[in-house]
């Protein structure tokens, strides 16, 4: 390979995305003699300047033998996978489709073309347990049974593959991360964009001279919720692959805390001097296995590209940035009448300690955000205020 030596060899799947993206980032805080990283994407995000990472395009949806060709040379050192990528749709049946074949692919060819891999990781998500579906019992715990999926959750699907090739190869391990929504900076667009989104719609509306009002429904404004932190997801992906005595396992990832969405939204709107009044609500005000929106964002947001191009005109960023809001996402983040907190005891057992204040990690993915010059600048908005 081109890097230079080190111990362990990661090579990270989806380094666009919001969780690749942040593996990266950790692996090369980490000491320069510990680690080196291939980050795998369709195109390269040419994103860091660390000698130890080489970038390389692949597509894990083009046929195996093509995937394993083009790894072989490049791929003889790796010891670290983690797989992160995700191929979006807001129907959920429709992720199998095109979740299941990346997984395969992915597996079957670094099984193939990394002689020395040791360890596997696998980030798959809350809709192991159905959280996506209607209410669960909470909070959420590794070892719960699984429901009947009726074949369309992909996640069985990859654990299940995952366990059937290292048994088959017995040479490496493998591990599971199960995050909840996970928040943190990316440099492209992503499926589920949380905070993002959310700043840009609060933007708009103080642009339009109207309140940011919640558009979920009484019930879950009025709930307590968590969320993961894509820097802290790294942490616990990093740790776990570290550990042997983490081998063969599965474990859930949040931030430690829980949070009020009343607070936490009526927080965030006064970081950027915005008054959120009480929301009047006609929609669940008690637990239900549907959604309930008082405002269709996808709808809402049809017409708002020009506003957030004016924002933009004021204050700086990207107009671009519209584009990476996932409207109908957020439609069902805002909308459920469910509540789904997981429990992070074991990985509390195995011994990771890490904890961060959800809200302060809202107010990092922004400054970003910011930073990267995507999303306007605090200082302009407070300054016209």
């Amino acid at each position: 390979m081109g890097i230079p030596f080190t111990e362990k060899v990661a090579f990270v799947t989806g380094a666009n995305g919001i969780s690749g993206f942040s593996i990266i980032e950790h692996l090369v805080r980490q000491p320069k003699e510990e680690w080196s990283v291939l980050p795998f994407q369709k195109t390269s995000p040419k994103a860091w300047i660390d000698p130890r990472v080489e970038f390389v395009a692949v597509d894990f949806l083009d046929p195996v033998e093509t995937i394993i060709a083009k790894l072989e040379d490049i791929c003889a050192d790796v010891t670290h996978t983690f797989f992160t990528s995700y191929v979006h749709h807001d129907d959920f049946r429709v992720l199998r489709d095109k979740n299941v074949p990346l997984f395969r692919n992915f597996l079957d060819a670094v099984d193939s073309a990394c002689p020395n891999l040791q360890r596997v990781c696998l980030q798959t998500g809350g809709k192991y347990y159905g959280v996506h579906l209607g209410p669960v019992k909470i909070p959420l715990e590794e070892s719960f049974p699984r429901y009947d999926d009726q074949g369309f959750n992909f996640h069985y699907n990859q654990e299940d593959y995952l366990k059937e090739v290292q048994a088959r190869r017995n040479s490496w391990s493998w591990h599971v991360i199960r995050p909840n929504t996970i928040n943190g900076y990316a440099p492209h667009a992503n499926g589920m964009s949380e905070v993002l989104t959310i700043v840009i719609y609060m933007l708009i509306c103080r642009e339009l001279g109207q309140p940011a009002t919640f558009p979920g429904n009484e019930y879950f404004w009025k709930s307590i919720d968590d969320n993961s932190y894509a820097p802290s997801l790294a942490d616990l992906s990093t740790f776990v692959t570290s550990h042997d005595h983490c081998k063969d396992e599965a474990f859930n990832h949040v931030n430690g805390d829980v949070f009020l969405w009343k607070h936490v939204w009526q927080d965030l709107a006064a970081y950027f001097g915005i008054e959120v009044p009480e929301p009047k609500f006609d929609k669940a005000a008690g637990q239900a296995n549907k959604l309930a929106n008082e405002i269709d964002m996808v709808e809402w947001a049809k017409d708002k590209r020009e506003v957030w191009e004016r924002v933009v005109r004021k204050y700086g960023g990207k107009a671009d940035a519209f584009d990476w809001c996932t409207w109908g996402f957020f439609n069902w983040a805002t909308g459920k009448s469910w509540i789904t907190i997981s429990s992070i005891n074991k990985a509390r057992k195995f011994g990771w300690h890490r904890n961060d204040k959800t809200f302060d990690t809202w107010i990092e993915t922004y400054r970003s955000f910011e930073n990267a010059g995507v999303l306007p600048s605090r200082r302009a908005l407070l300054k016209d205020n």
